[in-house]
């Protein structure tokens, strides 16, 4: 149990980051000197992003938890 939350632990630390633009946005904050509004669309994107991601593992959990409570009854 615990070489498995290590694990687990050490995956959701050592993240890498990434960048996430469609084909147009790129090509339009490229042509930007600063790279403010580049940074600002990725964070806006990743954002987005995260919330299925939440919403799976949410119903992945509530599943998991009946399925315990089941097997405690029997």
């Amino acid at each position: 149990m615990k070489y498995k939350l290590l694990i687990t632990l050490l995956f959701l630390i050592a993240v890498l980051p990434a960048e996430a633009q469609c084909a147009m946005c790129r090509a339009v904050l490229e042509s930007e000197e600063s790279g403010q509004a580049a940074k600002g669309i990725n964070n806006g994107i990743m954002y987005l992003m995260i919330f299925p991601y939440l919403l799976i593992g949410g119903i992945g959990f509530a599943i998991y938890r009946s399925r315990q409570k089941a097997k405690a009854k029997n």
